[in-house]
């Protein structure tokens, strides 16, 4: 197995073009399990992490720019005001995997596992992919995550990072697994409240062969916030009935499977729950903070 080791974003664009075959890796959380298992054996390797391109974020007005080799460990302790997203970096793996895997493994491996991937479904983040031949071009996420670990990305394209207009109300994400830590989700869910655009959103990872978003539910929440005033009134009271009747909305958008990390019908309730309890966090403190102002 060769390892090519460029230095820069052009170098390793180069190497990209000119071995279109070759792998990426920067953490290596996802792949060297890969290998190490024989599921895959990549001749050439692409070693991104002296790319100090892909280590940076930036804030541009309201629009947030993620490099895809931010770790985990840096998200959560750089972004913490990005709480869906903190959460989401905080529930992966060990100290050890935060502080190795990054965005952009999430991105390349595509699982429907990937705990980042409903942060950004939900954020409605664009994937940036570069060549060196095209240059620069931003992909819906739900235009690049297009199966089951496969993504729309051409041969000779790397994943830059992603990008996605930072959200104002209350979020969280949550998920359920097998035990208490370094769990791979069962199920997982990111809820967001954008009351400048009168809009909820909520993303499901685990439940589908890509992450997948609920529209309906978000059309249901939203008219039903709308009809009580709780967007101009957050002490205003939730409707009987809204937080049942939007979590299982939310059911309705998944297509869950029995594997050996649990059935299709567990799955279905475990999201049932995620979806009342993310509703309700994001309403009490909405509320709360109604109270202190």
């Amino acid at each position: 197995m060769e390892v090519l080791l460029p230095r820069t974003l052009e170098e390793a664009l180069a190497m990209k073009a000119s071995t279109p075959e070759a792998v990426p890796i920067a953490g290596g959380t996802d792949l060297m399990v890969e290998i190490n298992f024989d599921h895959a054996r990549p001749e050439i390797l692409i070693d991104l992490t002296r790319v100090a391109e892909l280590a940076s974020w930036r804030l541009d007005g309201d629009r947030l720019f993620v490099g895809a080799g931010m770790t985990y460990a840096r998200l959560l302790r750089e972004l913490p005001q990005m709480r869906a997203l903190a959460e989401a970096s905080r529930s992966v793996g060990s100290p050890q995997i935060r502080n190795r895997g990054t965005l952009g493994g999430n991105l390349g491996t595509a699982s429907p596992a990937g705990d980042s991937l409903p942060v950004l479904a939900a954020h409605d983040a664009e994937v940036v992919l570069i060549s060196a031949a095209r240059g620069e071009r931003s992909v819906p996420w739900d235009a690049f995550l297009v199966g089951v670990k496969r993504t729309s990305a051409r041969p000779d394209e790397l994943i830059l990072g992603a990008r996605w207009r930072a959200l104002g109300g209350p979020q969280s994400f949550s998920k359920v697994g097998t035990r208490n830590a370094m769990v791979i989700a069962v199920v997982s869910l990111c809820f967001a409240l954008d009351p400048e655009a009168r809009t909820a959103r909520v993303a499901l990872g685990s439940v589908a062969p890509t992450v997948v978003r609920a529209p309906e539910a978000e059309a249901f929440l939203a008219a039903a916030f709308e009809d009580a005033g709780v967007w101009d009134d957050p002490g205003a009271p939730v409707p009987g009935g809204t937080v049942e009747a939007f979590a299982e909305r939310v059911v309705a958008a998944t297509r869950p499977i029995d594997d050996v990390r649990g059935s299709a019908a567990y799955r279905r309730h475990a999201v049932r729950v995620l979806a009342q309890r993310a509703l309700r966090w994001a309403v009490g403190e909405r509320a709360t903070e109604a109270m202190v102002s």
